[in-house]
């Protein structure tokens, strides 16, 4: 087994490259490996700006010889009818270097041909890894690439060193004018020369002695740790924010917190605009008091100690003083103009170019956020109708213009500032909580109604014209529009028929469609619900059993709340040591359900032609079973209503024990059938049984 070193140098590349880079460099080289069975152990990964790294042990020195099949043409193919070898078997023959009466006859599903046994001979690490590793190089993709010099080929930024290294034996590969070696690059500025490696368990001490810290977990944690001790000497605490943690391990190499200051006057702006101007545009950490309240001081994180750090911490003063300084005239400025003013603004803003402008949309939004209040019966009628009308205009004002990401958070300010109620304009702002899977949600009805309102209309609008997330692509954030959907109904528990929203929400949406004559082809109401059930199986996989999701789905999910209790109540009974067995019972129901129902007209089961015991047995249990299964559904509780379908499956097995349900008598057979029919309505209640995996 051998140690493999491959590093990719290179220009700075943007801190949100980096990771996904290594992910996927990762992904690529065991992928190829795989393909030419080169087996290894763990992989490591490392990474900084100026590069990328896979630390790779106990790699395979030799792949193993194998043994194969090869299959050539047919028998009757291979010879005449007198027996002779024809022309594609001496091919054949030739090709596997044998002589044609050493070849086998192989029985296949298609018939008999013939065939040889090929040793393979297995080939050395040091044969396979340079095509691999040219693989991955070629292979790997950012979300922008870089040419240089004369060379036609593109990577995320120049390419100024490779590194591959085989326990202590360099790994031919060439990327454009790049060859590999054993020489790496120390800090840019702190250690400059090459650095020579003899063998690849040296590489990450030998880097930090050079003054890089290649592994991002342990840079992630000496950010976290510097920029607290920066903080404590600074006589403040570090809002926490590990978003920003992340961008700044990966925009240094060695991170060198320095404290700076800005005048206390800008303390009059939204503490969030001042964190937006420190974090998006500088990439500085915000400090703030015991109080929670933010502190005019901040923590720059630079990639290189410095001499005069009072000259460094100037200069990061100097730019951010320039950012402040807008902020403040844009807010000055905004105030000047009442919120509701830039309302009428809004039909010079396009929101999607053939669904109109901002302006419609907001209207759209009020009409379904009231929509959603009725059915929900939640919410105030007279908070949604304002806080509807405003939510949008803050993207009229100079500050939203300038910094997107303060959207909802001037419009909320400048409510305040115009005397809206308390409610209005916290609905404003929070109507686009929550912003990403982290973030927190709104605190009340109104704001999380309209919310939904507002992420209703860009789906299904967006679908009706035809725009909807493929593969990896979603340009309008649809999927993360779905998710905060299901997040916000589920945790706010409302209750409404999703179908009955995605219909309001078209039915808004025909007036325009009309006038553009634009109709996406499909029906929108069945794509949207197929949208939500992707959404619903990938969030609801992640804690429960699979097959149990797909049960639940299967059997509606219109109500997401209920169908919430339902998967809780199913999985609570997956727990029973029994469950496999219950399932079979219950599955076996199911599939006979499916194969005969189409051939029974619906229909009451007629007590007279249950004539054996074990169906009369059944159907009495049938009875009591229903009695408490169904009220318990009906009130919510449906672990309750699993501990009563539960209780059926002894006298389903001892229904298909004694009963033959395909008698040769139809309506013996027919009644039967509805029995099961009935059985199978109840199990429907929590879930579709057939969906689940279980023993038979």
């Amino acid at each position: 087994m051998a140690e493999l070193l491959f590093e990719i140098g290179s220009e700075e590349l943007p801190a949100r490259f980096v990771v996904p880079a290594l992910s996927e460099l990762e992904r690529l080289f065991t992928e190829q490996c795989a393909q030419v069975s080169l087996t290894h152990g763990a992989i490591r990964t490392f990474g900084t700006p100026r590069r990328l790294a896979l630390a790779v042990s106990q790699v395979l020195e030799r792949t193993p010889d194998v043994t194969k099949e090869v299959l050539g043409p047919s028998v009757r193919a291979a010879f005449d009818a007198a027996g002779k070898p024809t022309k594609p078997a001496e091919k054949f023959a030739e090709s596997v270097k044998l002589p044609v009466d050493q070849l086998l006859r192989l029985t296949t599903p298609k018939g008999e041909y013939v065939g040889a046994r090929v040793e393979e001979k297995g080939k050395r690490a040091l044969e396979l890894l340079p095509g691999i590793l040219d693989g991955c190089v070629r292979k790997l993709i950012f979300p922008k690439s870089m040419r240089w010099g004369d060379v036609e080929l593109a990577f995320g930024r120049p390419l100024h060193w490779i590194v591959a290294l085989l326990d202590g034996e360099v790994v031919p590969v060439t990327y454009a004018d790049v060859r590999s070696g054993r020489v790496t690059r120390g800090h840019r500025f702190l250690a400059p020369g090459p650095i020579t490696l003899e063998r690849p368990q040296d590489y990450e001490a030998k880097l930090e002695a050079a003054q890089v810290i290649v592994s991002i977990p342990k840079r992630r944690q000496l950010v976290v740790d510097r920029v607290r001790a920066a903080a404590t000497k600074a006589q403040g605490q570090l809002r926490e924010d590990d978003e920003l943690v992340d961008q700044v391990t990966n925009l240094v190499e060695l991170p060198c917190p320095v404290v700076g200051t800005f005048e206390a006057r800008h303390l009059e702006l939204p503490p969030e605009v001042l964190v937006s101007e420190m974090k998006s545009h500088q990439r500085y950490f915000s400090l703030q008091g015991a109080d929670g309240k933010i502190l005019p001081k901040f923590i720059a994180v630079s990639n290189t100690p410095v001499r005069d750090e009072a000259l460094s911490v100037r200069g990061y003063e100097r730019v951010l003083r320039a950012r402040l300084s807008d902020g403040r005239f844009f807010f000055d400025e905004d105030r000047r103009t009442k919120l509701v003013e830039r309302v009428t603004r809004l039909h010079r803003r396009t929101w999607v170019a053939t669904l109109g402008n901002m302006a419609e949309k907001t209207d759209r939004i009020r009409s379904l956020a009231l929509s959603l209040a009725q059915l929900t019966s939640r919410g105030s009628k007279g908070t949604l109708e304002r806080a509807a009308t405003l939510c949008k205009a803050d993207l009229e004002t100079g500050m939203v213009g300038e910094f997107p990401e303060l959207q909802g958070v001037m419009g909320r300010e400048y409510a305040r500032h115009d005397g809206e109620p308390e409610d209005v304009s916290l609905a404003v702002f929070e109507h686009y909580l929550p912003r990403n899977a982290q973030d927190t949600l709104p605190t009340r009805d109104d704001g999380a109604i309209l919310g939904l309102a507002d992420r209703f209309d860009s789906i299904v609008g967006l679908f009706s014209i035809g725009k909807k997330p493929t593969g990896a692509k979603d340009d309008f954030q649809q999927r993360r529009q779905c998710l905060a959907i299901i997040n916000l109904t589920l945790s706010k528990g409302y209750r409404y028929s999703l179908a009955a929203v995605i219909d309001e929400a078209s039915r808004l949406f025909e007036a325009k469609l009309a006038e553009l004559k634009k109709k996406d082809s499909a029906p929108v109401k069945p794509q949207v619900l197929d949208f939500f059930r992707g959404r619903l199986e990938n969030l609801w996989r992640e804690q429960h059993r699979a097959d149990l999701v797909d049960a639940v789905l299967a059997a509606g999910f219109d109500d997401l709340v209920q169908a919430q209790k339902r998967l809780e109540a199913l999985s609570h009974a997956a727990g029973r040591p029994d469950f496999s067995q219950l399932a079979a019972t219950f599955k076996r129901v199911g599939n006979i359900v499916e194969k005969q129902a189409k051939d029974v007209a619906p229909g009451p089961v007629v007590a007279a032609l249950l004539t054996d015991p074990a169906e009369q047995a059944l159907d009495a249990e049938l009875r009591r079973v229903k009695a408490e299964a169904l009220p318990a559904a009906r009130r919510d509780d449906y672990g309750a209503a699993m501990v009563a379908i539960v209780a059926i499956k002894p006298a389903v097995d001892t229904f298909f024990d004694k009963v033959m349900v395909m008698d040769k008598e139809p309506a013996v057979r027919e009644n039967r059938v509805r029995l099961l029919m009935e059985i199978g309505a109840v199990f429907g209640t929590v879930a579709d049984f057939s969906k689940i995996q279980a023993e038979s």
